[in-house]
């Protein structure tokens, strides 16, 4: 790889795990420039948010590295983050209402799996919009939605990559379809349809592997008709499982990580869905986020480490130097 110290600052290792065409650390030369020739091509038009390598290389990856494909999807990401206020958003978002919008939709991130990545779980069974819109807004579950995006890129990618001593770029989805029946079938699908163009459009190349776990009869023969609209990269990364799961899970994730509803052995006190344990709470794997950190004037960002709550409301010590793996470029 071919790091900008203008924009490439992490403290955390930036080659993949897997030797994998187009991904950090194994690029081809013409591959490099294409990077390049993106990042000039946005300079040009005055964007300079978001510009590192790895984010670049996401947004090739996910227009089969046709640079101006690629382009527009950047761009296009940007007007929406501009539309919806999300940097300002950021640092100040507060959602009191999710122990509440929890009882009808369970969403949340927990600890990780065995190749390091985040692990993270939807429940569709006892979902009701129209419950939860007497709670909340569609707005306000949208804008939570890219907040978690934006806190899986920083911290908790950056804090699993450190501790794994690998890049890791995509999560661990379990998502269980218990209890989703033919009568709440427009209802998950009118909120799923709305938050999956989020993730497509705005968040690409963050699938790792995909559980779709108690599938009700019938969903096979849908997915094996469904298989032949999608991308073979993507249809490896899914596994479709019914009620017997448990095993199949347990390959990919350590059981004291996977909580006990879904066949673990973790019992998080007040609940897995609310811990939100992980590696990005552990002041020895993670920084403070970017978007918690203060700019000044286009200076370079201070990593204050010291800044960081622990989980038990102690300050983190202060930040370490970045790792070799961090400040040395990967080879190509």
């Amino acid at each position: 790889m071919d790091l900008n110290p203008k924009y490439d600052d992490y403290y955390f290792p930036v080659k993949a795990a897997e030797e994998q065409t187009g991904h950090a650390g194994y690029l081809t030369e013409g591959q490099i420039a294409q990077v390049h020739q993106l990042r000039m091509m946005l300079e040009s038009e005055g964007y300079t948010d978001r510009l590192d390598t790895l984010t670049l290389l996401r947004f090739l990856r996910a227009r089969k590295w046709v640079v101006e494909d690629s382009k527009k999807m950047f761009v296009d990401t940007e007007k929406w983050r501009k539309e919806i206020n999300l940097d300002g958003v950021l640092p100040t978002w507060d959602y009191p209402e999710k122990p509440e919008i929890s009882k009808y939709y369970t969403q949340f991130y927990h600890k990780t799996d065995k190749d390091g990545r985040p692990v993270y779980i939807e429940a569709y069974g006892s979902i009701d919009l129209t419950a939860m819109y007497k709670i909340t807004t569609a707005d306000r579950m949208l804008t939570n939605l890219a907040v978690e995006y934006e806190r899986v890129a920083d911290p908790r990618l950056p804090a699993c990559s450190h501790k794994v001593g690998t890049l890791q770029e995509t999560c661990c989805t379990i998502m269980d379809l218990k209890g989703v029946s033919i009568t709440k079938i427009p209802q998950v699908y009118s909120y799923v349809k709305q938050a999956s163009v989020i993730s497509q459009n705005y968040y690409p190349e963050r699938l790792g592997k995909l559980y779709l776990i108690n599938a009700p009869w019938g969903f096979g023969g849908l997915w094996n008709y469904m298989k032949g609209w999608l991308d073979p990269v993507t249809v490896s990364k899914i596994n479709v499982l019914g009620g017997g799961y448990a095993s199949e899970l347990l390959k990919q994730i350590p059981a004291e990580n996977l909580p006990k509803a879904w066949g673990g052995k973790c019992e998080c006190e007040g609940g897995c869905e609310n811990s939100d344990a992980g590696p990005w709470h552990d002041p020895e794997h993670t920084r403070t986020p970017k978007w918690q950190q203060q700019k000044d004037d286009g200076k370079t960002i201070e990593n204050k480490g010291s800044e960081i709550e622990t989980p038990a409301g102690e300050k983190a010590p202060e930040a370490a130097p970045a790792t070799d793996a961090a400040t040395q470029p990967a080879t190509a």
